[in-house]
């Protein structure tokens, strides 16, 4: 199986949060999705499930952070090109969220531009050319 990564985070409101998400491109498990949890797909092993406070609050019992004053974790999706960058930066306003809360960096071998979601938690995007990878040793 391969190894997979689901990103927990808070939400206030699921419904406002599934649109943002789904105008991004992620798509809705429903399998994994109740009135207190949503699971958003963005590949095979990329999965962010967004839990309301009640259900954050289950899990810990540590303060849930407003994430539009303060940063905890800031999380990074690699995008095909820059052109898909900039289109899922530019549609984040429209789906309720915000373009750009941190600055562009544009490294010409790298490229990248930053959303947050309705809850202020941010998500990088960028592009690399992977010609710019060096190649590793697998692990």
């Amino acid at each position: 199986m391969a190894r997979m990564i689901f990103v927990n985070l808070p939400s206030t409101d699921l419904g406002r949060t599934e649109s943002f998400y789904a105008a991004l491109g992620w798509r809705k498990n429903p399998a994994f999705s109740d009135d207190t949890a949503l699971c958003m797909v963005w590949s095979d092993t990329i999965y962010a499930m967004l839990l309301t406070h009640e259900k954050w609050r289950t899990f810990t019992s540590r303060v849930i952070p407003d994430a539009h004053a303060s940063a905890q974790v800031m999380c990074a999706l690699n995008l095909d090109d820059r052109a898909e960058v900039d289109r899922l930066t530019d549609a984040a306003p429209t789906a309720g969220g915000t373009a750009d809360p941190n600055p562009e960096q544009d490294l010409g071998f790298m490229y990248s531009r930053s959303v947050a979601d309705p809850d202020g938690h941010i998500w990088e995007l960028f592009w690399m050319d992977p010609a710019a990878v060096p190649p590793q040793d697998q692990p």
